[in-house]
Parts: C-alpha cells; sequence; structure tokens
C-alpha cells in the first residue's frame, strides 16, 4: 500500500488499473480519469471469514484478525473512491464491487482472456483426471483427493504447489500423482491428454477452466463463481456443453459427476472452438470499446494497454497493476 501511495502519475488523461487491492493507492492528477478493472475487492477486509486457516485458530487470533480486516476495509473503500469507473471479470464480481464500494457509475463486465496460443487439442486423451491449482484450503484439493483414494481404478494428476502439498501428498493413495514445475510445452500436453479438469473450488472467476477449454477438454466443476460466465454447463447434450456441474463441495456430489461424465461424450473440436469467445484479442478490443464509450473521441489502442504513453491519440492512458 505505502509502496503505490509512493507512485505519482502525473500528465495522463486515463489511467487504467488492474487491481484487487494495491493499485488503487496511486496517486493521479486532478481530474484525470482512473478505470479500475477489479478482480475482487481485497479479501482480507472484505470476507475475512473465507480464510478458514485464521478463522479455526483460537478467539483472541480471531478477535485480533478481525479487527484488523475492520481497518482495512475502512481504508480500502476511502481509496476506492478515487475510481471513476469500475470493470469487473464476472457477474458475481461486479455484484461484489457494487456492494463493497458502491461505485458513482455502472459497473461492466469483461472477462478476462485466456492465451489461447498456449493450448491445443489432442487425439490422445489418456485415462486420468487433473487438478491444476495451488494447493491452498479454500482451492478444496483435498476434496478432490478423498473422492480419488475412493476410485482405485481412476487417476489423478494435481498440478500446483502451496502450503498444503505436504499433507496432501501424505493423504493421497497411490492412483493420485502430483506435478510442479511444468514448463508451458508439459503443461499444455497435461491439459490435452486428461480426461476432464477438476475444479472443486469457488472462484471470483477461474482461468484453469478455460485453459482446459483452450485444450478441448471439459471441466468437472462446483457450479458457483466466476465458472457460471465461462461455461456451458450440461443439461441435456453434452456435445453442445463445455462442463459438468456439482451442487454441493462434498466428496458424495463430486463422487456423483465423476460416475455422471464417464457416462457421456463431450466433444473438443466444439469446447475448443467455444473459449476462442475468450481470446486475447477480443479482450483487448473490448478494453478499446469501453475507453471510447466513457471518453468520446479517443483513438482505440491497435495493440494493447501498456506501461507507456501512447502519444498519437487523443488521450494518454497508462496501465498499473497490482
Amino acid at each position: 500500500m505505502l509502496a503505490m501511495r509512493s507512485i505519482r502519475l502525473s500528465g495522463y488523461d486515463v489511467v487504467l488499473i488492474s487491481t484487487t487491492h494495491c493499485a488503487k493507492y496511486i496517486r493521479v492528477d486532478k481530474g484525470t480519469t482512473v478505470i479500475s478493472y477489479c478482480h475482487t475487492p481485497l479479501r482480507v477486509a472484505w470476507r475475512p471469514w473465507s480464510y478458514e486457516n485464521i478463522m479455526k485458530k483460537n478467539w483472541l487470533i480471531r478477535k485480533l484478525f478481525l479487527m484488523a480486516a475492520t481497518v482495512l476495509r475502512h481504508v480500502d473503500k476511502l481509496a476506492s473512491r478515487r475510481t471513476d469507473f469500475y470493470l469487473a471479470n464476472s457477474n458475481g464480481m461486479k455484484e461484489a464491487i457494487e456492494d463493497a464500494y458502491k461505485p458513482r457509475n455502472e459497473v461492466t463486465i469483461i472477462n478476462p482472456s485466456v492465451k489461447l496460443h498456449n493450448f491445443y487439442v489432442s487425439d490422445k486423451v489418456k485415462d486420468y483426471y487433473l487438478v491444476v491449482s495451488r494447493l491452498e484450503p479454500y482451492k478444496k484439493v483435498d476434496l478432490v483427493i478423498d473422492v480419488f483414494n475412493t476410485l482405485p481404478d481412476k487417476k489423478l494428476v494435481v498440478v500446483g504447489k502451496g502450503s498444503m502439498e505436504l499433507e496432501l501428498k501424505k493423504r493421497a493413495k497411490e492412483n493420485v500423482v502430483f506435478l510442479n514445475g511444468l514448463d508451458a510445452e508439459s503443461l499444455a500436453r497435461t491439459y490435452a491428454e486428461a480426461q476432464a479438469l477438476i475444479f472443486p473450488q469457488q472462484e471470483d472467476y477461474g482461468i484453469t477452466p478455460l485453459e482446459a477449454a483452450a485444450s478441448g477438454r471439459p471441466v468437472i466443476a462446483y457450479g458457483k463463481g466466476g465458472i457460471l460466465d465461462t461455461m456451458i454447463p450440461y443439461t441435456y447434450n453434452s456435445a453442445k456443453s463445455t462442463a459438468l456441474f456439482f451442487k454441493e463441495q462434498s466428496a458424495q456430489a463430486l463422487d456423483t459427476a465423476i460416475k455422471a461424465f464417464d457416462q457421456l461424450n463431450f466433444d473438443p473440436q466444439f469446447i475448443r472452438q467455444y473459449v476462442q469467445h475468450f481470446s486475447e484479442n477480443r479482450f483487448i478490443r473490448k478494453l478499446e470499446k469501453f475507453v471510447e464509450e466513457v471518453l468520446p473521441g479517443f483513438y482505440p489502442l491497435k495493440e494493447s494497454f501498456s506501461t507507456t504513453t501512447h502519444t498519437h491519440t487523443p488521450y494518454d492512458v497508462i496501465e498499473a497493476r497490482s
């Protein structure tokens, strides 16, 4: 926060911020239009109860944590007033931004993109299911492992690392394999050859389901959060769907979904075609269009928003990230 406050952006007509927290503390000139692409209101301030590992501590630690969250919430809301226009990554985050910051202008949804060129469809799908995730409590990877521990005939590959890595490895049986440190080529192959990506957590948005879709692979997902903005859930025609949702974060619900998935036939080419809606080019065009609408006469940026000033436009734009 203090580091961002030390940054002064002078001489710019527009500042585009990509942020969850810190970038909103930058200082700009009076009259500068500030657009915040807010991926989520600061979690520790607005959703402190979601930190399950702290909520399980003794009452004193919980009390101190919640007091600190209250202070941060006040500071975060004050800083949010400098933003003129908010962009959200999903419908759920639009509601969260409106509830937290009470913005003076309508919040616009622009879904983040996926790097389609990093992924491909393979005709050599193997017999494993896949989790790609940080190994943290709220990611619910332990739930997936518990289910696969009861399904010895099915294989699970877990890609990622985090604070729960040792605990999860001890918890897992032989049909669960852990990988981390994969290069881009290896990760793409791991996606492309999986039966499906399993996505058990509730995310504000979630890029990994889009990476799976870019690989032509369906997703077995907990049906809440950002996944509702990015996937077509199976209802009656799996060939025109990209995901199978389960309704509860429970072993029984996930087990039922995996067994139901075995009876369905998803179309890799349909999934890959669908995910074109989330290409980087479309994302950039939507950003350009938004800036044009809020600043009439703005000349579109032909490459992308960057941290340099564009000099051949009626407006100068700078992007700040946190």
